[in-house]
């Protein structure tokens, strides 16, 4: 099949971008709905969750970042971060030398959720890949790598 072209796809292209936008929308609300009753036993939200996510990773953010990253408003990203730090899942402090800059880290009970939660993720994936042949699962992990490549870079030209 040749190469496709975006502006101008074969009939065939179409259908097959059709059926695996359907298979896309279907898989991720199964993992979705999988992973919501995982973040439910934190009850946290899935913006606090990716915001806890980020932290483990990276330790600590500060709040303006905090609200790029999370698309918000430094209004909305502060009262994320109250409900996260009223939880015991982050704290909150003044930067030494500039005191507006609000950092904000990780505890380690919120490590020990987005650890959890990520094990469980980990083995819903394991579960999927066993479905797969040995030659599948490299391809599927390859495409991925590809897709994931492609979403960070719009992400950061969004930005």
């Amino acid at each position: 099949m040749p190469r496709l072209d975006i502006h101008a796809p074969s009939a065939e292209q179409r259908c097959e971008a059709e059926a695996l936008a359907d298979i896309i929308m279907h898989l991720q609300r199964s993992l979705i709905l999988h992973l919501s009753k995982e973040l439910a036993r934190g009850n946290v939200s899935f913006p606090q969750y990716f915001l806890l996510s980020h932290l483990c990773d990276h330790e600590v953010a500060i709040m303006s970042e905090i609200a790029q990253k999370m698309g918000h408003t430094t209004a909305a990203a502060t009262g994320m971060v109250d409900r996260l730090q009223n939880m015991g899942y982050i704290t909150r402090a003044h930067g030494t030398e500039d005191r507006r800059k609000v950092i904000v880290r990780i505890t380690e009970k919120g490590m020990a959720l987005v650890q959890g939660i990520r094990e469980d993720v980990v083995n819903n994936v394991l579960r999927l890949m066993a479905e797969l042949e040995p030659a599948e699962q490299k391809c599927w992990l390859q495409i991925y790598r590809k897709i994931n490549t492609y979403c960070l870079r719009n992400e950061q030209n969004e930005n």
